[in-house]
């Protein structure tokens, strides 16, 4: 599977396209603060670059009232990192005051495929924003989360189909206090994931993350692993979401989260996508629905073997 669609909302703001060049003096903008404006451009062969068309959105929209932003494709996106792009943003962050949510690289398989999207810093990005309460970014490749500190983030989210394992250190190692919601897509080691469960060991204790309510560790090759990790790991405790979805995750993960510690505090266990027979599936909906914990089983898979598993998202 790939990434076929756009994001549809961001903040519980619908997206909303800023139009191309040829198309914006005429067009009817929405209020600032009413959408989710979504920035970018044509990743082949642009008539302009992001900034440029960045540059329009300011000048056209009340900039001190948007309240999300989504950075669509940049020209040559599977070639050039956006180190441009996150420049302009920083550089306008006093002309955003209002700022509360920001995605970088929403960009579809046709664009460029999840994989290829070359990343850049993202540390003083999010840092510049010291208002902002939610950060997402899609791609791994060339992706910096090193320095991050910011006392009011409380999502981030980091979609990859392979995520080096330098770049889940540097989330681990960020100072934020406030942080409710974490979502990272561990990826395949065909597209550089290299992650082994003891780079996960600051989400599992949890110690530098007080406030997180939600933890997803999803979309990998290793979610069994990962499984029997947080079958004791402590932060599991405090959460009111767990999502190992995505991923080739089994019996064997499946059956080490129902013999660790108990899970039934949980409002939500999601695990769609995934390798668990009939019986486990029985088993866990009879262990956990009575107490009232959603669990989200879609999406059954069949493999031959281990290793032919798959996870939802790669290339």
């Amino acid at each position: 599977m790939t990434v076929s669609n756009h994001l549809q909302e961001l903040d519980g703001l619908p997206a909303f396209d800023f139009p191309d060049a040829e198309a914006e003096p005429k067009a009817k903008l929405p209020d600032a603060g009413s959408v989710a404006w979504r920035v970018g451009v044509d990743a082949y062969d642009s008539e302009e670059e992001w900034e440029e068309a960045f540059a329009r959105f300011l000048a056209a929209v009340d900039s001190t009232q948007v309240r999300a932003l989504i950075v669509g494709a940049w020209s040559e996106a599977y070639d050039t990192a956006p180190d441009e792009v996150t420049g302009a943003l920083v550089a306008a962050s006093d002309r955003l005051p209002s700022l509360r949510a920001l995605f970088v690289g929403d960009i579809t398989y046709e664009e460029c495929e999840i994989s290829w999207i070359n990343q850049a810093a993202t540390g003083p990005l999010i840092n510049a924003f010291p208002q902002l309460h939610s950060f997402g970014v899609r791609g791994g490749q060339g992706l910096d989360m090193a320095g991050i500190k910011h006392e009011g983030l409380r999502s981030l989210t980091v979609e990859t189909g392979g995520l080096d394992a330098g770049v889940v250190r540097d989330i681990g190692a960020a100072d934020l206090p406030a942080l409710e919601h974490l979502d990272i897509w561990l990826g395949v080691s065909w597209y550089g994931a290299n992650t082994i469960v003891a780079d996960l060991d600051p989400f599992l204790t949890g110690a530098r993350l007080p406030a997180l309510k939600s933890l997803a560790l999803r979309n990998s090759e290793i979610q069994d692993e990962i499984a029997a990790a947080l079958a004791g790991a402590p932060v599991v405790a405090r959460l009111e979401t767990l999502d190992l979805s995505m991923g080739t995750l089994g019996d064997e993960g499946a059956e080490a989260l129902l013999s660790g510690q108990p899970l039934t505090h949980l409002k939500k266990l999601d695990l769609h996508h995934h390798y668990l027979s009939e019986p486990m599936e029985k088993r866990l909906r009879e262990t956990l629905e009575p107490a009232g914990v959603v669990v989200d089983l879609s999406e059954r898979e069949s493999a031959r073997d281990d290793e032919s598993r798959y996870t939802a998202v790669a290339e």
